[in-house]
């Protein structure tokens, strides 16, 4: 199982994402630049939380026009599992393969901390090996994570089951308080708190591991196939 780490300029989490991979689930990690035409022969794809070209238009709107997106596009359409956290949520909405966009937090701050969340669904290959209902803690790091769609995708989303995982506070104004979202094809995921950095036992919190265990799970089942 090989999972790749796309790097962009001003990614700050790629690290993580390559530990959490490589030494907390003991799986292959290889990093992949913005600028690669292919993604080589991984399994799964990761794009990581930071500041992509330093956000400097809108949050992932530059680093949609990347080369390497195209291959991710590709590497979707055809059924690869892709999951993108914090800054890769907003590349995957400005790349079209999520709906619905990130602003700004309602209260306009920055949040940094840790927060409850409620597994939605178990109906996906990022938490087939969580419980319905289950509560997980992840870290928040964003200043524009705020989720926002047309009260039509809002009720697609809920009525397909795509809504993965709800904050159970208010952290930021999402709308119904989506946390993450699946696309059609249930093989995308996008979330704004970081699971790779709930991973380690020395950090005292692995409830990450529930969603990047069933990712590598998903990714190895999906290279078999």
């Amino acid at each position: 199982m090989k999972v790749g780490i796309v790097v962009f300029p001003g990614s700050n989490c790629d690290h993580d994402a390559w530990y959490a991979v490589s030494q907390n689930l003991q799986q292959q990690a290889e990093f992949i630049w913005h600028n690669s035409a292919s993604l080589g022969d991984v399994d799964a794809v990761i794009l990581p939380g930071g500041f992509s070209y330093g956000d400097y238009l809108r949050c992932g709107a530059i680093a949609k026009f990347s080369p390497v997106m195209q291959a991710v596009k590709k590497f979707a359409k055809d059924g690869g599992p892709v999951l993108g956290v914090c800054n890769g949520f907003q590349v995957l909405t400005e790349a079209g393969l999520l709906p619905g966009a990130l602003v700004r937090n309602a209260n306009l701050k920055f949040v940094c901390r840790q927060v409850p969340l409620e597994v939605v669904t178990t109906d996906s290959p990022f938490t087939h090996r969580a419980r319905k209902g289950q509560t997980v803690k992840l870290p928040v790091a964003h200043g524009e994570g705020c989720y926002i769609a047309d009260e039509r995708t809002l009720d697609e989303l809920e009525a397909e089951d795509r809504v993965v995982l709800r904050y159970q506070d208010d952290c930021n104004g999402s709308m119904r308080d989506i946390a993450g979202i699946l696309n059609e094809k249930r093989n995308v995921m996008g979330l704004m708190p970081h699971p790779e950095r709930a991973a380690d036992p020395l950090m005292g919190n692995t409830d990450g591991l529930t969603i990047l265990n069933s990712f590598v799970t998903a990714g190895a089942a999906a290279s078999r196939s």
